[in-house]
């Protein structure tokens, strides 16, 4: 159909939180950074814009929204019993389990959103050096 327009190149979503206001900022780029590295790794700012600071990666999710688990290693989907923790949310019960698809804690080709945090800050403001304009 002409009217649908489909991208070639998929895009991969950065959500940088800063600690000391508590605002988050997202930035889309179609270049995969940070491919390889694990939840928790500290990654430089410069590859985004951020130039001076540093980024500690904290999550993210796949291309079809399965979130990241930190303690599960490599890249790829499981499903897994889980009985706490942030992708299963929908446990009421004391005791209750739920089996929920998550992704483990590696960055892939796979991976559509990533979560970072500033971890160490450079001299000028985040919104600035993305070029975010503050709303008023």
């Amino acid at each position: 159909h002409p009217s649908t327009s489909f991208s070639s190149m998929p895009e991969f979503r950065y959500v940088i939180s800063d600690p000391k206001t508590g605002k988050t900022y997202q930035k889309t780029l179609e270049e995969l950074h940070f491919a390889g590295k694990k939840i928790g790794e500290t990654v430089p700012g410069s590859q985004l814009g951020l130039t001076g600071y540093e980024l500690q990666i904290t999550g993210g999710s796949d291309n079809a929204g399965f979130p990241m688990l930190g303690h599960l290693e490599g890249p790829g989907r499981r499903a897994l019993l889980l009985a706490r923790g942030p992708a299963a949310r929908e446990i009421k019960k004391p005791g209750m389990r739920l089996r929920k698809t998550v992704v483990g804690n590696t960055i892939s080709p796979s991976t559509a959103q990533i979560n970072l945090k500033v971890s160490k800050f450079g001299t000028k403001a985040v919104p600035e050096l993305l070029g975010i304009q503050p709303k008023e």
